[in-house]
């Protein structure tokens, strides 16, 4: 399906598109667009008939001269309808615009592969990956395990700053960076991935551009007096990296990832996940970001989405992959995967990564394009974590604890640690 923002594919199949958006969660109106559609039509007719009567009234006119008769009325009859038709093509102009101005409000149209649902529940499981370990003692949140081992510390994080922040220590530390090295070696070594390092902060075009403003400018944190703002994802300051540029065709796909810490406010998730570090306000991730031919790019997402599952494979940690259902998905995406990590000590799957499509919605937006011959036209854009870091650390920790209050790491990461085992340390 084609996207939001192609202003005319919306008017020309709007009924098409009004009913695939309506199974999205919070369905957006559009009454304001049949509105507007039918003044803009009238308009356009209304111009039509007025260039018809311009075009008779001035055949008009060289018969009368060449006879020596008076044209003075016809030439009036022409300057007025001339300046209806001026009148009529800025209200065209106007209807435009303000067509433009809510369509940065609609989301994206779901694909039609996506299934059609009202919210997680309806969410569809296309695979699982390893079996939950069985324990002969009751295993503990990471929160507890954190605490007890002195690799967590989340009451002097809230001391620094406040809730919902985390302060690592020793080994914890050490875990984090060397997940950051382990993801970023895989994904640019055995993934043709190409490492990037862009700024934390960003302005709000690039976040525009990728579709938080100005919806969600809740969940942002701004600083204060400046066009600042602290990047909740490395999705924003990756994809904006080509904003206002063509791409050479050849050139595609170009895959990207990048490690950020991310900033989010968490508007909204009141009593969600409150212990522990699963919703935090700060958090490291390492994300994966793809630019591609709109033929090549639902190809691309499975990729994509198979280079994240690659991780938590090599890490040996159970999961399992489900497609969102239209009432789930995310506000710029035409699809999205959701990865979910089995974690023992809260007994259920939490999403360590969504791995998203938005076809040319994002790209329509920063205005990434590409040369297709000699025309050329919207990129297609993906990302997905590769992996949200604080919930991979979670879930080593989780997975791998020992019944004397140790914690094994994974097999794939003991060159980074030169460690086998997390012991117990003071804070």
């Amino acid at each position: 399906m084609e996207e939001m923002h192609d202003l005319s594919y919306f008017r020309n199949h709007f009924d098409r598109v009004a009913e695939r958006l309506a199974t999205r969660s919070n369905p957006p109106s559009l009454e304001q667009f049949r509105d507007l559609d039918q003044r803009r039509r009238a308009a356009i007719t209304q111009t039509e008939q007025l260039k018809a009567a311009v075009n008779k009234a001035s055949a008009e006119i060289g018969p009368l001269l060449r006879e020596g008769k008076d044209a003075t009325a016809q030439r009036e009859q022409v300057r007025v309808m001339k300046a209806e038709i001026a009148s009529l093509d800025e209200q065209v102009k106007s209807v435009d615009t303000q067509f433009q101005e809510l369509l940065t409000g609609i989301p994206n149209t779901p694909h039609e592969s996506v299934p059609v649902g009202k919210d997680a529940d309806d969410n569809v499981e296309v695979r699982r990956v390893g079996e939950p370990r069985t324990y002969d003692f009751a295993p503990k949140p990471h929160w507890d395990l954190g605490l007890e081992l002195g690799i967590l510390d989340l009451e002097r994080a809230a001391k620094i700053t406040g809730a919902r922040f985390a302060l690592y220590w020793d080994m914890g530390a050490k875990l984090e960076r060397a997940l950051i090295n382990f993801m970023l070696d895989v994904h640019t070594r055995e993934h043709g991935y190409t490492e990037v390092l862009p700024p934390f902060l960003v302005n709000s075009q690039s976040l525009f551009g990728t579709g938080q403003l100005p919806k969600f400018k809740e969940d942002l944190f701004k600083c204060e007096g400046q066009d600042f703002w602290l990047i909740p994802t490395a999705e924003v300051p990756v994809t904006n990296i080509y904003r206002d540029e063509t791409l050479e065709g050849d050139a595609l796909p170009i895959r990207l990832c990048a490690y950020t810490p991310c900033f989010r406010s968490e508007a909204g998730s009141y009593g969600r996940d409150v212990r522990g570090i699963i919703r935090v306000h700060q958090f490291q991730k390492v994300e994966l970001v793809k630019f591609t031919r709109p033929e090549d790019s639902y190809a691309e997402l499975e990729k994509l989405t198979a280079d994240a599952e690659d991780i938590l494979r090599r890490l040996c940690l159970p999961f399992r992959t489900v497609v969102l259902s239209t009432g789930d998905m995310g506000f710029s995406s035409a699809k999205t995967y959701d990865i979910e990590v089995w974690l023992p000590g809260q007994n259920g799957y939490k999403e360590i990564s969504s791995c998203s499509n938005f076809e040319a919605f994002q790209a329509r937006r920063a205005g990434i394009r590409f040369k297709s011959g000699k025309k050329s036209e919207f990129a297609h854009t993906l990302n997905g974590s590769g992996l949200a870091v604080g919930r991979t650390w979670v879930a080593i920790v989780e997975n791998y604890q020992q019944k004397d209050g140790t914690v094994l790491v994974p097999e794939a990461l003991r060159p980074y640690l030169n460690e086998e085992v997390i012991r117990p340390r003071k804070l």
